[in-house]
């Protein structure tokens, strides 16, 4: 089948997130094509160019997000009417909406809440087909997006009656503000992907993310027909929230902009067939934002077992390793808490005077991360000054700040294998990829109660509660004086770790989704060789399946429904083109 793999800032890029476990996905499924449709977040990224491509990658097609292209249409008045009524449709309903995740809905609508809420999702979704449509039909919406007509709009919807009370502060420049991001978030409205030989060719799209990667796929199922797939290891509304913690806006952009994020998220999770969330906290999270549990399927993340094997299967596991050595790999911010981490190892170094503390990665981008880095090593020079074994010998800090690459540590599975404990202290965590490292590589861990880490490390590792450097020192402490009980728990973590987070099972899983997901649909078209003959084996036989057809009569009058619309052409031709037998399908009922 042809697959179309819907990414934003990531794949087929050399940098960017999902990156690599897009590429795995498509490597492991050699047998189906894939088409890539990327968005790309800056300049930069498209400068790095892409990475190397496997052979099942039939074409890639990108558009960026970090510049708008004007196509220098003006509207008439046809054309301003529609916007008009579209746009500010959407605006009273983002401006209507719920301030946060979970608080109450706005409504006048009567009756049941959860009506309320439905037609409230029906309106903002109405009003972004409409959207699409336009720029289908007129071009031109980048302008109209960025344009005076939608500021006010925005301003009229937060001064109408029963707009959010946060948003009738908003001021001018606060409108301007949401409106360019809007307009950045609904871009891929404006592009040329939706016709028969793009998307339309695809048995089915798969999102690799929510929210703005995920708007393709919405509008080729609106407009062709083609089911979604929305895989999301990372909640993208979730994401939102927590940047935008740190920004300095006001409190009426903020609310307003959560509102979209919102509605966008709902609308991706109605339209799509099925979900996959990567963790049981994400799946929650989705739920929350109006998922129906029977779309979700649980995939979790698969890892490269293979580069992490030679120290997982080493004789006697973790008591290879310094029984004395406390190690941290990860990418140096905030959110991964080193500051408790660097109190709880005071109160480790009071109980076993000769441990050490190895910090190994690199501040995450931007200076946040760099100033971040040089906190953590001021810190941890004020709390553990250098200290030597007698008055001859030069002092050392229990402390190293390393990065992966040195003559030391020259390999991520050298930086496990030098420490006989894994330690995790984040205060927030999606699902923790270090964590699953660790495992693989059959230690012993202590870890944090945040995101996925319970789910991921079951009962083969220490959890304890975020920012609690005591609870985190007296686990450490109680693990680094049993050898025996972190050479078990250190192998019946990688026994877990293998049987649920390893490509393979990533894979499978993958395929059978893949497989579930056409056989539901019907089929859309026909394929043909360059004669015009129909293509031995060019949809998927789990299309032709007679199970939850979305139309309940399937045969029109003199030609098949599934042979509607423009012959597809193959991306390869038979060598021997032979008659397609045409299929009967009997509908639900009949």
């Amino acid at each position: 089948m042809r697959i179309g793999l819907l990414t934003e800032g990531g794949y087929p890029y050399v940098s960017g997130d999902a990156g690599l476990w897009c590429d795995r996905l498509v490597r492991g499924l050699g047998r189906h094509e894939f088409d890539i449709y990327a968005l790309s977040r800056t300049e930069r990224q498209e400068d790095q160019g892409w990475i190397q491509l496997p052979p099942q990658v039939g074409r890639v097609r990108t558009a960026p997000l970090w510049t708008a292209h004007s196509d220098g249409v003006v509207y008439g008045r046809r054309a301003r009417r529609r916007f008009a009524e579209a746009y500010g449709e959407l605006a009273a309903v983002v401006c209507a909406g719920p301030e946060a995740a979970g608080a109450e809905v706005f409504t006048e609508v009567p009756g049941d809440p959860a009506d309320s809420v439905g037609a409230e999702a029906d309106r903002f979704a109405n009003a972004l087909y409409g959207l699409a449509e336009l720029a289908r039909d007129e071009g031109g919406l980048a302008g109209a997006l960025r344009s005076e007509n939608a500021v006010r709009a925005l301003e009229h919807a937060c001064r109408a009656p029963g707009a959010l009370r946060t948003a009738r502060t908003a001021r001018v420049p606060d409108l301007l503000t949401v409106a360019a991001h809007i307009e950045r978030a609904l871009r891929p409205l404006s592009l040329d992907w939706y016709e028969d030989d793009a998307l339309g060719s695809a048995d089915l799209c798969h999102a690799a993310a929510g929210g703005t990667a995920a708007l393709p796929g919405l509008l080729a199922r609106h407009f062709l027909g083609v089911p979604l797939l929305v895989t999301e290891y990372g909640v993208q509304l979730r994401a939102h929230y927590l940047a935008a913690a740190t920004l300095e806006e006001a409190p009426a952009v903020r609310a307003l902009l959560a509102a979209f994020h919102g509605r966008l998220a709902t609308e991706v999770y109605r339209a799509a067939a099925l979900i996959t969330p990567g963790n049981a906290h994400a799946r929650r999270w989705q739920e929350r934002c109006g998922a129906d549990r029977a779309k979700l399927r649980t995939v979790h993340p698969g890892m490269e077992a293979a580069r992490f094997a030679d120290v997982g299967e080493a004789v006697r596991g973790s008591r290879c390793a310094d029984p004395g050595t406390l190690v941290w790999v990860g990418r140096v911010e905030p959110a991964k808490d080193l500051i408790s981490l660097l109190h709880a190892f005071a109160e480790i170094r009071s109980a076993e005077p000769k441990t050490r503390l190895r910090i190994v990665g690199t501040p995450a981008e931007g200076p946040d991360g760099a100033t971040y880095l040089a906190h953590c090593k001021a810190l941890a020079a004020q709390l553990f000054p250098d200290e030597a074994e007698g008055a001859h010998a030069v002092g050392d800090n229990p402390v190293s700040f390393e990065e992966i690459g040195g003559p030391e540590i020259p390999s991520l599975a050298e930086a496990y294998a030098c420490g006989a404990l894994i330690v995790l202290s984040s205060v927030v965590e999606g699902f923790p990829v270090s964590l699953v490292e660790a495992m693989l590589c059959g230690r012993a861990t202590v870890s944090t109660d945040v995101g996925a880490v319970v789910e991921v490390i079951g009962g083969t590792g220490l959890v304890v509660p975020p920012r609690n450097p005591r609870a985190l020192a007296e686990a450490c402490v109680a693990l680094l004086r049993d050898p025996e009980r972190r050479e078990r728990l250190g192998a019946a973590a990688r026994a877990r770790a293998l049987e649920l987070f390893t490509v393979e099972q990533n894979i499978t899983a993958f395929h059978g989704i893949y497989l579930e997901i056409v056989s539901h649909s019907p089929v859309r078209r026909v394929i043909v060789d360059d004669e015009g003959e129909p293509l031995p084996f060019g949809v998927p036989a789990e299309a032709h399946a007679p199970a939850r057809w979305t139309a309940p009569h399937l045969m029109t009058a003199g030609r098949p429904r599934w042979a509607e619309g423009a012959p597809v052409r193959a991306t390869a031709p038979s060598p021997v083109p032979l008659p397609l037998p045409v299929p009967v399908s009997v509908g639900e009922g009949a």
